[in-house]
């Protein structure tokens, strides 16, 4: 079943007084490790209103820095670049062999009640419904996602689900309709959260806390981390 289509002024969060200059966590002759806040655009769309973006800020500074991979706007957290081609080569390799380690925090309507589990469920476009993902186990691709709870909780009388996120696959919306699935709208989705939740919690609670890989020159095991905004 499709979902249905938001009004408009839902698909975007109120980002009106929002600071969107990204950090630095990292950065040597050969990666750069940043950390995006929620809103900005990881790489120029079509429009020039939507040329600001993670790339065009962090080349600003560092011009042959290169994304190497990317979040959703709504989305805050770590994203890596490379400093050389044959780096960035290195770490697409690592992520289609799925040797990176990704780690997300969400916070979810209501309370989950399993404790942790994993979610294995097909995901595909919804066809004529950009940018709308759905389960589809007709002709969706393998996705799996792994949950811990954190917390459970009640924000004025709401109850909520703080959940750690383990995606083992890297479909386009993966965590934001898994946990759809399981009865669980991320808070604040401005596309998949029920009506509301978007003027509510003014932004998508999705944040990519934790990003571990082998460094493409080095070769050492290096893990960064991002502390969660909300």
């Amino acid at each position: 079943m499709h979902p249905t289509a938001p009004p408009r002024h839902r698909l975007l969060n109120d980002y009106t007084d929002a600071d969107f200059t990204p950090g630095i966590l990292y950065v040597d002759d050969f990666i750069l490790v940043a950390d995006k806040p929620a809103g900005l655009l990881s790489i120029p769309a079509v429009g020039d209103d939507r040329q600001d973006s993670l790339v065009t800020r962090i080349q600003a500074e560092y011009p042959r820095a290169q994304i190497a991979h990317r979040l959703d706007e709504a989305t805050s957290g770590i994203v890596l670049f490379s400093m050389y081609q044959a780096m960035l080569r290195r770490i697409h390799w690592a992520f289609r062999q799925r040797v990176v380690g990704k780690r997300y925090q969400a916070v979810v309507h209501g309370h989950m009640v399993e404790d942790e589990g994993e979610i294995d469920l097909p995901l595909a476009p919804v066809p004529d419904r950009n940018p709308w993902h759905q389960v589809d186990h007709d002709n969706g691709l393998r996705a799996v996602t792994r949950y811990t709870v954190v917390d459970r909780f009640e924000r004025l009388g709401e109850p909520l689900t703080r959940v750690a996120l383990k995606p083992i696959t890297g479909r386009t919306h993966q965590l934001r309709v898994h946990l759809l699935a399981l009865g669980h709208p991320i808070i604040g989705d401005p596309l998949y959260a029920p009506e509301g939740s978007a003027q509510r919690h003014k932004r998508l609670h999705l944040h990519a806390s934790q990003l571990s890989i082998c460094h493409p020159f080095h070769r050492t095991a290096r893990c960064f981390e991002s502390v969660v905004p909300f």
